[in-house]
């Protein structure tokens, strides 16, 4: 009489579960989790910046803020500040500094993240940040209607103006950073960003 042979069952695995998508306001109600987006429903985890991102951002915010305040055009933000590029699901970018008009301002219905897009968004870029990362929220800036971005390289001391995607001007320690017809007649000069104290 000969053993039977054992047959192998197959396992069942568990379905796959997709993670639970967000919306924007979800994510404001959790208060402080650390440096975050939100992209397409789902929270992506961001790395502290260093001193040098904050030291940049704090002076190029100083210099917007004194012209701005000077003319009574609106508002500099900084800080994260998240814009909705997404809806449903919703997306959040955290943008380092933020220039929105009074009139755009008024616009705004959300109590927490930005519902209307700021006119300049600034994005200083860290050590890790990659070019394609950058690409992807410049489209998603201009697609909401942000008019001018400006991405600021400390270590190459260059700032590169984009008017859209396609549109961008490189500007060097050596020229002057303007505001063009967002920001008419704000000017500075890159030395004064870039050279240290």
């Amino acid at each position: 009489m000969s053993t039977p042979t054992a047959v192998a069952t197959p396992t069942k695995h568990p379905p796959k579960l997709s993670p639970k998508l967000i919306t924007g306001e979800e994510l404001y109600a959790m208060g402080d989790i650390g440096p975050s987006e939100l992209v397409k429903g789902e929270i992506k985890y961001l790395m502290p910046t260093g001193h040098p991102h904050g030291y940049f951002e704090s002076l190029i915010a100083f210099f917007l803020t004194m012209f701005v305040r000077e003319h009574k055009l609106g508002r500099v933000l900084t800080g994260e500040v998240g814009i909705y590029t997404g809806r449903k699901p919703d997306t959040v970018r955290a943008a380092d500094v933020i220039f929105i008009s009074d009139e755009r301002f008024r616009q705004v219905r959300s109590a927490g993240y930005l519902d209307v897009a700021p006119e300049l968004v600034v994005e200083v870029m860290s050590p890790d940040n990659t070019w394609s990362e950058v690409q992807k929220k410049l489209a998603e800036y201009f697609a909401v209607n942000v008019l001018m971005v400006w991405v600021v390289d400390p270590q190459l001391e260059q700032v590169h103006v984009y008017r859209s995607p396609e549109q961008m001007k490189l500007l060097r320690k050596e020229d002057r950073l303007t505001g063009d017809d967002v920001l008419p007649g704000f000017q500075v000069a890159l030395a004064e960003i870039f050279t240290a104290e």
